[in-house]
């Protein structure tokens, strides 16, 4: 046998925009016996699943299911399943993900509006009311609810009611706020919500949790061309979901069992809770960093508690410091992406990741890596600060 026939992959403390450290219970979840995906017991999985899905999206919509795939899998299923050849849709967009919505609406033949927001800023909801009203018979508008490339939030509700107003169908991106902030799916009146099971659901990325209102789940039975994605066709999924049992692909089977396990835990420590201890953490983290002297991207007021970019000062080595909070301090973050690159740090606390001593071991790492180039960090005041934000909760 060769020598590298075998992988021992080493620990590491998942603090990037994901995927964040899984718990313990689901990782064992994976290791039961696997069945077949008809296998009446499996199914009863897959049925505590949507159950238990309803309760964390806060939601009573019928067709509320997993893709199989990573949250973009959602992302395609939700827009490939809406949009048809022809249809006008508006894009809130403010960052990398928003833009990736507009491209796969292009893509299943839509006439796309971008609405442009300066990243780490919230989409302009003005601007994107006048969009909408400009365009005319509006099919979808879409949005990122926490955009990850900028750590800003986008609050939901003033485009639900642009949605509402103008007859069309709301979209919203929960990728990275579902399980760790205030996701309300019907509080909202969103028709198509989607997030990934890799980030504040604290479980393997591999499925894809999404749902879809009666108003939504209308327009996909009245599409006059089949959609443009066998595998991601919802009609087809939900036939395999609900009581009709029909083959449509071979079930992700340990994955259905991740996610089973992790939407369980959601709900034994409860969703206030679990929303109470990601906002802790993270304005601690925040305080913290600004305490230290850094400098935060997103727009104050705007921050996400679960994903947290950081400005990188100048002339500190962006790889260099990635490399060694990992290899020296066994922590991961993340650099920027799009044109964010080489700009800010991307700091996640999801999930498992979101400990109070994962915010003050950060925190002493960093400082002593900026240190080491230069940069005056005040580890001792960010890590004070940081600490009474955590005792005072």
């Amino acid at each position: 046998m060769p020598k590298d026939a075998t992988f021992d992959p080493p620990m590491r403390i998942l603090m990037g925009p994901g995927p964040s450290g899984a718990h313990p219970r689901v990782l064992q979840a994976m290791t039961r016996p696997l069945l077949g995906h008809l296998d009446p017991d499996f199914l009863r999985a897959m049925d505590g699943c949507r159950a238990m899905l309803r309760e964390v999206m806060l939601t009573g919509n019928e067709v509320t299911l997993a893709t199989p795939g990573t949250g973009t899998s959602g992302m395609e299923a939700a827009v490939m399943n809406l949009v048809e050849p022809g249809d006008r849709v508006v894009v809130g967009i403010c960052g990398y993900f928003g833009e990736r919505i507009a491209q796969m609406a292009e893509r299943a033949g839509g006439e796309v509006t971008r609405v442009q927001s300066p990243w780490g800023e919230p989409a302009d909801v003005a601007v994107v009311e006048a969009a909408v009203r400009a365009a005319g018979n509006v099919k979808l508008l879409a949005m990122v609810h926490a955009e990850t490339s900028t750590g800003a939030e986008t609050p939901v509700e003033p485009f639900a009611r642009i949605a509402r107003e103008s007859g069309a169908l709301l979209l919203v991106d929960c990728v990275t706020s579902l399980g760790g902030m205030p996701v309300r799916v019907d509080g909202w009146g969103a028709d198509a919500v989607y997030s990934g099971t890799q980030k504040c659901l604290s479980a393997p990325p591999g499925v894809a949790p999404i749902t879809f209102s009666e108003r939504a789940w209308d327009a996909v039975r009245r599409r006059e061309v089949p959609c443009n994605s066998w595998y991601l066709d919802l009609q087809l999924l939900e036939a395999y979901w609900d009581e009709r049992r029909v083959y449509h692909h071979t079930a992700p089977i340990a994955m259905i069992y991740a996610l089973h396990e992790a939407l369980a835990l959601v709900l034994e420590e409860g969703l206030e809770a679990r929303w109470a201890r990601h906002e802790r953490n993270g304005r601690a983290l925040q305080a913290g960093l600004e305490a230290m002297g850094l400098r935060l991207y997103a727009r104050a007021g705007y921050r996400l508690p679960v994903l947290t970019t950081v400005c990188i000062p100048e002339g500190v080595d962006d790889a260099a410091v990635r490399g060694g909070l990992l290899h020296r301090f066994g922590i991961e973050i993340g650099g920027g992406l799009g044109e964010l690159r080489g700009r800010v740090w991307r700091v996640g606390l999801m999930g498992e990741s979101s400990t109070a001593g994962n915010v003050l071991l950060l925190l002493n790492a960093l400082g002593r890596l900026l240190r080491e180039q230069g940069f005056r960090a005040d580890v001792r005041a960010g890590v004070e600060v940081a600490a009474a934000r955590l005792e005072a909760g």
